[in-house]
């Protein structure tokens, strides 16, 4: 079966740990990421992968968008069975007040949770519009989208954003006849750096804090590998895009 898979955040965390696990054989994989892993050129290599890595700035989404779009359009006629977005990058933001978050956080916050999904997204059902291909756009949301938190409005309202744009494009496509099925998942609390920055907040103005050094402490934290492997098992599920919100832990 060929695939292609198109990955954003592909460089640490769970985004490398699923990189790593989608590299089989006649598997497209383009990773879009700040960063490069020699380790995981070589692991393509000997898996019979074709790995491509972008390193680019989602904190500057429209060129990175302008790329893809360009690069899918090369591939038209290309034999895929499945073509998959999965947008995974993301950041934290600014954690505390939110009336103390300097403009620069925000722009960059909402760019990269928000923005680039967006634009992303876009492209990859343009391109794809007219592919055979099963067509299937993962966007990797959180619980902080559905609940909110305080010190950390940039997160929670980025992928509450996340969350209904997906809820919105899913009516779009429910419309054509060829639907890409789409999911803003989930995928509980993981062992990242993300979490190490939550950990690391100033607990005067991030309340939550000692929330996160528990969950570290008690071993509550899933793996990256495992984390991976749990989102790529949802994502081949046939009733994947039944529930466009949806929560890994369900």
């Amino acid at each position: 079966m060929t695939q292609l898979t198109i990955l954003t955040g592909a460089s640490r965390g769970m985004g490398l740990a699923m990189a790593e696990q989608l590299c089989t054989p006649n598997h497209t994989l383009l990773c879009i990421s700040r960063g490069s892993s020699p380790a995981l050129a070589a692991l393509a290599l000997k898996n019979g992968t074709t790995l491509l890595q972008w390193q680019a700035d989602l904190a500057h989404p429209q060129a990175v968008a302008d790329k893809l779009s360009a690069w899918l359009n090369t591939l038209t006629g290309q034999p895929f069975q499945n073509a998959t977005l999965i947008n995974n990058a993301g950041v934290i933001g600014y954690l505390g007040p939110f009336e103390q978050a300097s403009a620069h956080s925000v722009q960059e916050a909402l760019a990269i949770n928000l923005t680039a999904p967006m634009l992303l997204t876009q492209v990859f059902l343009q391109a794809t519009r007219a592919w055979p291909a099963k067509r299937k756009v993962l966007q990797i949301s959180s619980g902080l989208g559905r609940r909110a938190m305080a010190a950390s409005a940039l997160y929670c309202a980025s992928k509450a954003g996340l969350d209904h744009f997906s809820r919105c494009v899913a009516l779009d496509q429910a419309l054509l006849s060829n639907p890409a099925r789409i999911v803003s998942l989930a995928p509980g609390v993981i062992d990242t750096d993300m979490q190490t920055d939550l950990r690391s907040g100033d607990p005067s103005g991030f309340p939550d804090q000692a929330n996160f050094i528990h969950l570290k402490e008690s071993g509550s934290l899933t793996s990256p590998t495992d984390a991976a492997a749990k989102v790529l098992g949802f994502l081949a599920r046939g009733d994947f895009g039944s529930n466009v919100v949806a929560d890994i832990r369900d």
